[in-house]
C-alpha cells in the first residue's frame, strides 16, 4: 500500500515562504512522476507543479512559475515544493500526487495513481 504524507502547510503573511514536504512509503518512489495539486474552497484541484522521475524535468503552472521549486530526494523517498513571494491567492489545501504510468511531457497532464491526505497553506495580506 502506498502512503504519501505531506507536511510542512501553515499561515504566513503575504511575501513570505513556505516548505511542503511529501513523504511516500509502500512503493519504488523513483519510479514515479510527482506533483503538487491545491484546491481552494469553491474550485478545483488544479496541478501545480510536476517533477520528473530523476528530478531533471520540471513543470509549473503559469499563476506559480518564478516563486515555487519543485525538487525530489530520491534516496529520501521524498518530494518538496518550496513557496516563495507567497500571495493571498496561493491560499489553498495543497496535496501530493504520484504518476505511476505516464512518460514525462512538458504539460499539465499528470495521471494520478495516489494521493496525499493534503496540508493547508493559508497566506494572509
Amino acid at each position: 500500500q502506498v502512503q504519501l504524507v505531506e507536511s510542512g502547510g501553515g499561515l504566513v503573511q503575504a511575501g513570505g515562504s513556505l516548505r511542503l514536504s511529501c513523504a511516500t512509503s509502500g512503493g519504488t518512489f523513483r519510479n514515479y512522476i510527482m506533483g503538487w495539486f491545491r484546491q481552494a474552497p469553491g474550485k478545483e484541484r488544479d496541478l501545480v507543479a510536476k517533477i520528473s522521475r530523476s528530478g531533471g524535468s520540471t513543470y509549473y503552472a503559469d499563476s506559480v512559475k518564478g516563486r515555487f521549486t519543485i525538487s525530489r530526494d530520491n534516496a529520501k523517498n521524498t518530494v518538496y515544493l518550496q513557496m516563495n513571494s507567497l500571495k493571498p491567492e496561493d491560499t489553498a489545501v495543497y496535496y501530493c500526487a504520484a504518476d505511476t504510468r505516464s512518460l514525462w511531457a512538458s504539460a499539465s497532464r499528470f495521471n494520478v495513481a495516489y494521493w496525499g491526505q493534503g496540508t493547508q497553506v493559508t497566506v494572509s495580506s
